[in-house]
């Protein structure tokens, strides 16, 4: 009985501890650190290599595309007094432009150049100066009480038919 109980522990043991490694390398293969421009570059560690998102505004008049590939974009991201070089090869999101504010997700290279797999803009901050402002919300009603509750809850409301 006691050779059952060792073989049981040793398995049980072995198939707990494959498990955790599993989740030990999943997450450190998929983790990726988050930094604004200026975090970035204030770095006394270099980063070459991993997976990075970083967080900064387009430099006004830095957006390149290249004109035999129209997905080739090179562009620059600053916060306060730092900046970062970026390419990225791939569709544009419509807000991308001037000034607005983007997160690049992807590697730095040696070069100091950082090749974005993902860009990702945000909506603008007027949607949420409106919202304070008690500006309302283009999909409701101006004034719900005139037109009742929404939905058919009687039935002479529906539509007659007969066959």
């Amino acid at each position: 009985m006691k050779q059952k109980n060792i073989k049981f522990m040793v398995g049980s043991l072995l198939i707990v501890g494959a498990i955790g490694y599993l989740i030990t390398m999943s997450i450190s293969n998929t983790s990726q650190y988050f930094f604004t421009v200026d975090e970035l570059m204030s770095q006394n560690v270099s980063y070459t290599g991993a997976g990075l998102k970083i967080k900064g505004n387009v430099v006004n008049g830095s957006i390149e595309r290249d004109p035999n590939d129209y997905l080739d974009v090179k562009f620059l991201i600053e916060e306060k007094d730092a900046s970062l070089k970026v390419t990225y090869q791939g569709v544009t999101p419509d807000m991308f432009a001037d000034g607005r504010e983007v997160v690049v997700e992807g590697t730095l290279g040696k070069d100091g150049v950082f090749k974005a797999n993902t860009l990702l803009t945000s909506c603008p901050s007027k949607y949420e100066a409106e919202k304070e402002a008690g500006k309302m919300h283009p999909g409701k009603f101006p004034d719900a009480d005139k037109y009742g509750e929404p939905g058919l809850n009687k039935a002479e409301a529906l539509p007659k038919t007969t066959i």
